[in-house]
């Protein structure tokens, strides 16, 4: 890999996508993202699909089946597991058919370990949140999974530099004790955040070939956390952001920290003219004092999350825009 091939494009999708054909949601993906395309989720298709059981699904020595109330880890794997794999296997295979010649950066994404452990469900009913032991078996189960999930990555599409993305919308939530519990009526006790931070690390050092970033669609991202435990990106709704997170993206941006910017709406309604999506990032940039030079090298346009809840036209159109809102942004940065 030559040294001057890009770490990151200027545009990119979060995750997921509507619909159920793996084939045609990779030609649109790889077909828009030409330099950062990614590996798309399509959680219509049911369990196993969603990004919960997609990734339970690459758990090691760990399993989880679909109970009433959500996904719960058993003793051994069954069918919903295998549909899990089996709807992973499909994806990779759409994906590798359409990016044999594909030398640049290519994202794909999992669940991290602390959303993990506030979603999936021990055999008592209570997330494995509830339990610091579950929590560290949970987070060295992923982690192998990963190992084992990226060494696939490089088997099948070995010209690519993988960006592995760890999805976390439940962190802000664990670290303010506010994952409630099973009977709804109490919640769990916030986490340590320099535990939180440490198995964040642990986890983000599997992919020692290539760049993490962690993404969060929820309010108050943490971003001097995830930073500090090893983070080369974070991805965020922008519209969520408050004058109380520019100190912290300022040290981000400083430190060299991508900034996935989610700018363009993540369900179907009007979109702004390219240059009006981005203009809040340029507002954003002059009230930290940035020089606006840095903005292409700092900064790549999103949706504001996933696409799961969008109409299949609105998701394509969705994409290019941010293809076109990014290239306004380099082309006019200031």
């Amino acid at each position: 890999m030559s040294e001057n091939t890009p770490r990151f494009g200027g545009a990119t999708g979060v995750g997921s996508m509507p619909g159920g054909d793996a084939r045609e949601t990779a030609r649109t993906v790889t077909g828009t993202f030409e330099d950062f395309p990614y590996l798309a989720e399509l959680p219509a298709r049911g369990p196993g699909a969603d990004m919960i059981g997609r990734t339970a699904g690459l758990l090691v020595e760990l399993y989880a089946r679909v109970e009433p109330s959500g996904w719960r880890i058993g003793d051994r794997p069954g069918r919903d597991t295998r549909r899990a794999r089996s709807w992973l296997g499909e994806d990779l295979d759409a994906l590798e058919e359409f990016t044999q010649e594909h030398t640049g950066p290519l994202k794909v994404q999992a669940v991290g370990p602390w959303t993990l452990a506030a979603a999936l469900e021990l055999r008592g009913g209570e997330v494995a949140l509830s339990d610091p032991g579950a929590c560290r078996d949970l987070a060295a189960s992923l982690a192998e999974g990963l190992r084992l999930h990226l060494a696939e990555l490089r088997r099948r599409i070995p010209g690519a530099r993988l960006v592995l993305q760890l999805d976390e919308p439940s962190l802000t939530a664990v670290l303010r004790g506010q994952v409630k519990s099973a009977s709804g009526y109490r919640t769990h006790r916030a986490v340590d955040r320099q535990v939180v931070e440490g198995t964040l690390r642990d986890v983000i050092g599997v992919h020692g070939e290539g760049p993490v970033i962690v993404h969060s669609c929820a309010p108050d991202v943490p971003f001097g956390l995830l930073r500090r435990a090893g983070a080369q990106g974070i991805s965020f709704d922008f519209s969520l952001l408050t004058e109380r997170d520019d100190e912290a993206i300022g040290e981000a941006v400083e430190a060299g920290t991508r900034l996935f910017t989610g700018v363009v709406p993540g369900t179907d309604g009007p979109l702004s003219d390219p240059a009006g999506s981005v203009m809040g990032v340029r507002t954003l940039w002059r009230r930290l004092g940035l020089h606006p030079g840095l903005l292409a090298d700092a900064v790549t346009i999103t949706p504001a999350c996933g696409l799961a809840g969008a109409s299949p036209d609105y998701a394509r159109k969705a994409l290019a825009h941010c293809v076109r809102a990014a290239r306004s942004l380099a082309d006019n940065p200031e």
